[in-house]
């Protein structure tokens, strides 16, 4: 339909029309799904809420309207869905709303929604679930925080949760009575809602900075609805929990479900306390571990004692029994060797005896008076003996001693042997 400026057409009369076109082609109600992007109860119970569709790739929405639903239809319609889900009606989550499509000529096109189908959630955030999971395993990394070596004893903990959470005082009320020194820092952060992920994972990040100044992170925080928890089922939170450094401690409590986290993390605890209990527990495990060892240990040092006592007796005995056979050997030996020693200096003098004997004897063959008696002289001058004929000139007095007198005499002459006579 066309018109010229001359039949144009009011505001009024073409809203009109946008109306009843509408109006024709959805006369009935019609199911849609989409997610909540904004929900809002005013004080009369009616409650607006804004829908939106994502493009599959970049997140943007391609698609955005307005929806209510009147005070008569809200109550029944959300404790149904609550009773179903586990959780409340709130946005981020994606539904499927039986809706009547209507448009108004001032407030314009909505959607009146007159049932929502709870099923469809359930199973949309299980898909996601189960999408968060695949794509975990396929990176890689599904076991790698199971991986990190656990300390033996968890000192040092760095606490991720909200200071004003109610698990986190059941947290440390465990760990404080416990009697172990434990030491624990808390990183605050927002455990629920749609700022939850990004503040879990900025808590993460400051632990990851000092990460040698913890044995382990534990991720703490009480019970809550399923919508609450929906945080710890996304990709990036469990993507940085199941690569983090450290050994991740989670105490998130909820009996019924699992999120992805619990999944990735080294250790799972249903509730805060429970996780405390844990620490407390592998602590008094250690304790256990170091008395028993202590007492083989001890055991071990006395009957080592015991038997170097006695092989220290039987050495001692045998040392005297040895000293005893070592003394009266070398006694023995030493009277062998006294009557040795006795006969060999007897035998000794002997031989010197009759050495000296031999010499004296050969000393009193050689002597003066032996000599002369054979028939020789002794011939002096002035009392000493004459060697040689230089030293006596003619007319020399000689004294000529025999074997029975002296003789006196003259020099006369002297001929040497070696002349001719």
């Amino acid at each position: 339909m066309t018109t010229s400026p001359e039949h144009h057409l009011t505001l009024y009369d073409l809203q009109r029309m946008v109306r009843s076109a509408l109006d024709e082609r959805f006369p009935l109600p019609v199911w849609i799904s989409a997610e909540i992007s904004e929900l809002k109860v005013n004080y009369s119970g009616h409650c607006y809420i804004n829908l939106v569709e994502k493009g599959t790739t970049d997140g943007v929405p391609r698609a955005e309207a307005r929806a209510v639903i009147w005070r008569s239809h809200f109550s029944k319609i959300a404790a149904y869905f609550s009773s179903q889900t586990g959780t409340a009606l709130a946005a981020g989550i994606r539904i499927l709303a039986k809706v009547h499509v209507t448009y108004h000529e001032v407030y314009g096109f909505s959607l009146q929604i007159t049932d929502i189908d709870p099923r469809y959630t359930m199973g949309e955030v299980e898909r996601r679930r189960r999408e968060t999971i695949r794509q975990l395993q396929s990176d890689g990394v599904w076991e790698m925080n199971r991986d990190v070596p656990l300390p033996r004893l968890i000192s040092r903990i760095a606490v991720v949760s909200s200071a004003a959470a109610a698990g986190y005082r059941d947290f440390m009320r465990e760990i404080a009575g416990c009697g172990y020194a434990i030491s624990t820092e808390l990183f605050d952060a927002c455990m629920q809602g749609a700022a939850a992920e990004e503040s879990v994972i900025s808590a993460l990040e400051r632990v990851a900075q000092r990460e040698e100044e913890f044995d382990a992170v534990a991720i703490i925080r009480g019970g809550g609805s399923t919508s609450d928890l929906a945080a710890f089922d996304s990709y990036r939170m469990a993507a940085h929990v199941a690569q983090f450094p450290l050994p991740v401690i989670s105490g998130i409590g909820h009996d019924k479900d699992t999120s992805v986290v619990d999944m990735v993390a080294h250790i799972s605890l249903k509730t805060p306390t429970a996780a405390a209990a844990w620490i407390v527990e592998r602590m008094a495990a250690e304790q256990a571990w170091i008395d028993t060892a202590a007492d083989i240990l001890r055991s071990c040092v006395v009957e080592s004692l015991h038997r170097r006592r006695l092989t220290l007796e039987r050495s001692s005995a045998e040392l005297h029994r040895s000293a005893i056979t070592t003394c009266v050997g070398a006694a023995t030996r030493l009277d062998n060797m006294a009557e040795r020693l006795g006969d060999n200096a007897r035998r000794l003098i002997r031989s010197e005896y009759k050495r000296l004997q031999a010499a004296d004897d050969i000393a009193r063959s050689r002597s003066v008076d032996n000599i002369l008696r054979l028939g020789f002289s002794v011939v002096r001058i002035d009392g000493k003996a004459v060697a040689s004929i230089d030293t006596a000139a003619r007319g020399t007095k000689l004294d000529i001693e025999l074997s029975d007198g002296h003789l006196q005499a003259e020099v006369t002459g002297a001929r040497r042997t070696s002349d001719p006579s």
